[in-house]
């Protein structure tokens, strides 16, 4: 069975509660944590986003965990330079804990803060992968002078762990996935429907991935009754089920609030795993599980989070480790 992730939601939690979470859910049994890595939430209403570099030190310090996250390369927010070495400065001090992170293209409401042009998804593209290996080549310690869309000069990083931190890309849709396949070390995909996602994973591999480690991002909602379930998914995840690219391409957390008005509470099931049963959601899993995966990681977009972990940790990871 893959290892069963929590993940740390800095648009929902402030940090500091995150950092309790993380200790909770360690004790709890999870195998380890993954982050997401926001300036804004999606939705005004989530009220948090923690910055989760100077987070990470402190929850891996805390806590005995691996560690993972997802981020963006594209010179906007980050310079690819900066982020390589955030990545190596942590592998450093916590060996091994942070085998693995994901890259992907960016979402306008976190990126668009420093002025730059927001292009489309082709170019947004090519950045990544231009961002990607320039970290790369910096995480195996080469000095780097690059002068493409986004340049490095005579960079090299120094402090570096023995072990280096493979860049996994993110994707959401088919053709994303096969491009990343012929370069990225490994996929990190989300989605709702085992069909679905075994897609996405087959474009991957059918592009060049075959071998690489892939990982799963599932959004789930538990709560106490599967009215409750439903109410929190649509409070807390209904700006994530708009289709198409608007993810992308809103521009601050009060545009999702507008673009979700009319997400009605019974939508959320499409694409939120939605239920009251620790059961149902094991279920789950083990079917996602099936593709081969490394590793799932476990999203409860709910409000709950201690219950959660704690009604997880006691019914659900003993299922799927069995």
């Amino acid at each position: 069975m893959p290892l069963i992730t929590y993940h740390a939601s800095h648009e929902q939690f402030a940090p500091s509660h995150l950092l309790d979470l993380v200790r909770r859910a360690d004790k709890a049994g999870f195998g380890g944590v993954f982050s997401s890595d926001h300036f804004h939430p999606w939705g005004p209403s989530q009220g948090q986003s923690g910055f989760v570099w100077s987070w990470l030190g402190a929850a891996m310090q805390a806590t005995r965990l691996p560690f993972g996250l997802i981020t963006v390369p594209g010179g906007w927010r980050y310079h690819p330079a900066v982020l390589a070495q955030a990545v190596a400065t942590l592998g450093e001090m916590f060996p091994g804990r942070l085998p693995w992170i994901a890259v992907g293209s960016g979402e306008l409401v976190n990126e668009h803060i420093t002025g730059g042009e927001w292009p489309e998804k082709a170019e947004r593209n090519a950045r990544l992968r231009e961002g990607a290996e320039a970290m790369q080549a910096l995480l195996r310690g080469e000095t780097v002078t690059r002068r493409g869309r986004i340049p490095v000069i005579e960079a090299r990083i120094y402090s570096r762990p023995e072990t280096e931190t493979r860049l996994v890309g993110a994707a959401v849709s088919e053709a994303t996935a096969e491009w990343l396949g012929g370069w990225a070390d490994g996929l990190l995909t989300v989605g709702h429907g085992p069909e679905a996602v075994r897609r996405i994973v087959d474009a991957f591999r059918r592009g060049g991935g075959e071998g690489k480690p892939v990982y799963f991002k599932m959004d789930l909602c538990w709560a106490a009754s599967d009215a409750e379930a439903l109410r929190q998914a649509h409070e807390q995840w209904r700006f994530n089920v708009l289709g198409g690219d608007v993810n992308w391409t809103l521009r601050t957390p009060e545009d999702f609030e507008t673009a979700a008005r009319f997400i009605r509470p019974e939508d959320m099931a499409k694409a939120v795993h939605v239920s009251a049963d620790p059961g149902r959601h094991a279920a789950w899993i083990a079917e996602y599980a099936e593709i081969g995966f490394e590793s799932i990681d476990l999203h409860n977009v709910g409000a709950d989070q201690e219950a959660f972990i704690d009604v997880f940790g006691a019914r659900v990871l003993p299922q799927v480790r069995s």
